[in-house]
């Protein structure tokens, strides 16, 4: 899912080099933290969160075929 979230990110931004996937396990909840640039954010992010949101379902659709639940935050990626 990395590998998704990476490829959907990189295809959004003007600095794909800057672009920082990190994940953590929580119980049974894995956990995506993705951090872009701050000239970034707006493009990952979409009017009203609707990029944000379509990401969001895309993983929530992955997670259900392999049985797992996945927490996607995004951030600005500090300098």
């Amino acid at each position: 899912m990395v590998e998704l979230i990476e490829y959907i990110a990189k295809s959004l931004v003007d600095n794909p080099e800057k672009i920082q996937i990190s994940t953590s396990e929580d119980g049974d909840v894995h956990n995506i933290l993705l951090q872009v640039a701050s000239s970034d954010m707006g493009k990952v992010i979409g009017k009203q969160g609707r990029i944000a949101k379509a990401i969001r379902s895309i993983l929530r659709a992955v997670s259900l075929k392999e049985d797992i639940k996945v927490n996607l935050e995004i951030e600005e990626l500090q300098d």
